[in-house]
């Protein structure tokens, strides 16, 4: 792309008059000074290829494609959309949608962009839908490993439960999911103003490395399970949190299962690392009660 390009683009980005922001989809324009700060971060270059969740009037995805970078860019509100289909170059495509609902696998390989690279994601993420998008990101990560990184924008309160270490009072499911599957960063923190309207919390910018994960899990859907169940009792010691969860699904008493992974029965749920929940998820699949039994058990206590 020419420099008199990228000097337009960026005149566009920069000048237009930011659209009224809806509710409904959780609207906060970045300011400018803050657009080159989060591009300092990304550290795109020509050729590399972006998912963009959110893009809103383009006041990121503008000055990301002035690098000639390829963007698909996926923003539910359909006036926001049309609007920056109109400014944007032939690099980017905008998709109107629910980022929720979009398969991205195909999203990728149908794009007329051919895109031929790992993937790259940016987001400015609406505060309510974050931790169901980054599951989305995650669980497309784990099924085809098409992405790099991920740059997102988020209330700094997920962004410190997606960083969270253990110990920690923001350590939780959401910091041990992401680490299955990447390694977490917050990487520039920013107040209110930097956006219009300025919301009523601080933001976070978060950066995930997505990585072969430190751990096998056999049974993901066993160990999101377990996950959960302990850290809804977090102030128990782990045996008194495992009790009613290895009573359902589990052959053995919890003292074995803990016994068997190796993990301390007077420890605290949030005190486990990533290792300690692998191993006690594989024990617990390896003593799972089958599902035709437990079935079978239920009908029978069925009035």
């Amino acid at each position: 792309m020419s420099g008199e390009k990228h000097k337009s683009l960026m005149e566009i980005s920069g000048k237009r008059t930011k659209p009224q922001a809806r509710k409904r989809f959780g609207q906060h324009f970045l300011e400018r000074t803050w657009i080159r700060k989060i591009l300092h971060r990304i550290q795109p270059v020509e050729s590399e290829f972006f998912l963009e969740i959110g893009p809103g009037s383009g006041e990121l995805t503008l000055p990301l494609a002035t690098t000639g970078a390829r963007i698909i860019a996926v923003e539910i509100d359909r006036q926001l959309a049309q609007d920056l289909r109109g400014l944007a170059p032939p690099t980017v495509q905008v998709v109107t949608g629910d980022i929720l609902k979009q398969e991205i696998p195909r999203l990728m390989t149908q794009s007329p962009l051919k895109v031929s690279s790992s993937i790259r994601v940016v987001g400015n993420l609406p505060y309510n839908l974050s931790t169901p998008i980054l599951n989305k990101l995650l669980e497309t990560q784990r099924m085809h490993l098409c992405f790099r990184d991920a740059t997102l924008l988020l209330q700094r309160e997920v962004a410190e439960r997606i960083i969270g270490t253990p110990g920690s009072p923001t350590y939780g499911p959401l910091a041990v999911m992401t680490q299955v599957f990447a390694d977490a960063k917050l990487v520039l923190s920013l107040p209110p103003g930097a956006f219009r309207p300025a919301p009523r919390v601080n933001s976070g910018l978060v950066q995930l490395f997505f990585r072969p994960s430190p751990v096998t899990i056999e049974d993901l859907s066993l160990f999101r399970a377990l996950i959960r169940s302990l850290f809804t009792q977090r102030r128990k010691t782990v045996l008194n949190a495992l009790r009613a969860f290895a009573r359902a699904i589990s052959s053995l008493p919890p003292q074995q299962l803990l016994d068997r992974a190796g993990i301390e029965h007077s420890r605290r749920p949030g005190t486990l690392d990533l290792v300690a929940f692998a191993k006690l998820a594989a024990v617990l699949s390896e003593h799972k009660i089958r599902t035709s039994s437990v079935g079978l058990q239920e009908r029978r206590e069925k009035p």
